[in-house]
């Protein structure tokens, strides 16, 4: 039997008296997609920062790739790309500037190369000099993109990747997707987009108030399944 690349544990977190994960049970193996799903509050972002090593957990455990995120969180920060609401850049270096920042961070091999290659790749080349506080939301966004993708990461964390972005980017991130899953890398991500979930994954999972609550092979789901599923389990 194979072994999963992500494997999630009775996990909890709690935000002072508040629980925010209810000890959530996950298992997504290598080259699979999975959709995580919920309303606002139910957990989904907090779940996926944990996983990026940016919030600390209090209970239950997390491999990736075999390794343990609370004892080897550097490890696992190289083997994981995070895309988030916030890009994570810092507004007074340019676009290039902070494409080499984090590769130093990841101890990336020939950096300007790479940095060069994303830009051009999320079509922010003319953008490269400009500093990341004059871009505007999609860009911004593109460039989030370039940085999660910048050490090739295996697993890609998406928190509602499309925010921001026009047809035009929307199109880039399809592309990247695919090509991402063609070189048989792992997906989560949050949507709020029911048929771009179902279209874009091999797992449905919702989330309720800090618990899974449905979760579901999107083979298996019946035309306009993933709505009815979200109506009765999630609202």
């Amino acid at each position: 039997m194979s072994i999963p690349y992500l494997n999630i544990r009775a996990l909890k977190k709690s935000f002072g008296v508040k629980p925010v994960l209810r000890g959530i049970d996950l298992t997504l193996y290598a080259g699979e997609r999975m959709a995580l799903l919920g309303a606002n509050g139910a957990g989904k972002t907090t779940l996926l920062r944990i996983l990026a090593g940016l919030t600390h957990v209090e209970g239950g455990s997390i491999t990736i790739d075999g390794l343990d995120l609370a004892s080897q969180t550097r490890e696992v920060r190289c083997k994981v790309g995070f895309v988030a609401h916030q890009p994570y850049l810092y507004d007074d270096l340019t676009a290039q500037e902070n494409l080499l920042f984090f590769a130093r961070m990841y101890a990336v091999k020939q950096p300007q190369e790479r940095a060069t290659f994303l830009l051009r790749y999320v079509g922010l080349s003319k953008k490269g000099r400009e500093r990341a506080s004059s871009l505007s939301r999609g860009q911004l966004q593109r460039l989030a993109i370039a940085r999660a993708l910048l050490h090739r990461p295996q697993l890609l964390l998406l928190d509602e990747p499309e925010t921001g972005l026009d047809q035009e980017g929307l199109e880039l991130l399809n592309a990247l997707l695919k090509e991402h899953q063609e070189q048989g890398g792992t997906l989560l991500f949050t949507t709020h987009d029911l048929p771009d979930a179902a279209e874009r994954s091999d797992q449905i999972v919702m989330l309720r108030n800090g618990r899974v609550v449905y979760q579901q092979a999107t083979a298996d789901l019946a035309p306009g399944g993933i709505t009815q599923a979200y109506q009765e389990v999630v609202r």
